[in-house]
């Protein structure tokens, strides 16, 4: 910010294990964005280490960073990001026709189907984002961002536009994939329910990891 250095994350050093189910909390301004962002490989740090599995991202080109993006990890954005000229079926779909592994016509519809019914939005398949609330495109975006049962879930406020039943609905589907697929899940959250059901809680304040909570 002109002469102005902020530092949105400092001296933090964190490990996560497969499997895990982890909710990030803290107030505006703490850091979670720029964290969630960083281990989602959007944003590169400008200093210290990224390591997923064997890889050390700060050696990775761009190419090869969205490689693992498209492959491995699922984003659940706060503003959703569903492209409006798609229907839903299509949205959910789409990560499926970019990655690398290729999915027969009918692979695609069994899982779009199944994750669509498992969010309550099967019967809005052909319905595009604009034509929808907020709370179910919300669910659509959850849907997409595990439909290709990727290693790593990042999920910002997903419960934020839902009610409710719905909200129950997506934790136990998601703590479902959790367990059954050994898929890690990392959420942003202000939401107690998650709080409850996460494996760690992470608290940030002013950059710096505050505490951390095992369950």
């Amino acid at each position: 910010m002109g002469e102005i250095t902020v530092e949105a994350l400092k001296g933090i050093s964190i490990e996560f294990t497969e499997g895990d189910f982890i909710s990030v909390a803290g107030p505006s301004g703490s850091g979670k964005t720029t964290m969630m962002n960083i281990i989602g490989l959007i944003d590169r740090p400008t200093a210290g280490r990224l390591s997923m599995g064997d890889k050390v991202t700060e050696n990775l080109n761009r190419r090869e960073l969205t490689r693992i993006r498209r492959e491995y990890i699922g984003f659940v954005f706060q503003s959703f990001n569903l492209l409006p000229v798609l229907t839903v079926f299509e949205n959910v779909e789409l990560p499926l026709l970019i990655g690398e592994k290729a999915f027969s016509r009918n692979e695609r519809k069994e899982r779009v189907e199944y994750f669509l019914e498992e969010v309550g939005l099967l019967d809005r398949r052909n319905h595009k984002p604009p034509e929808l609330s907020g709370g179910q495109q919300q669910r659509a975006a959850i849907a997409r961002a595990m439909v290709t049962k990727p290693r790593l879930v990042i999920a910002d406020e997903p419960t934020a536009n839902l009610d409710s039943s719905n909200g129950e609905r997506i934790l136990e589907l998601m703590k479902k994939v959790n367990k059954e697929e050994g898929t890690t899940f990392l959420f942003s959250t202000h939401d107690p329910d998650i709080w409850k059901m996460a494996d760690h809680i992470l608290f940030l304040r002013d950059g710096k990891l505050e505490l951390e909570q095992k369950k």
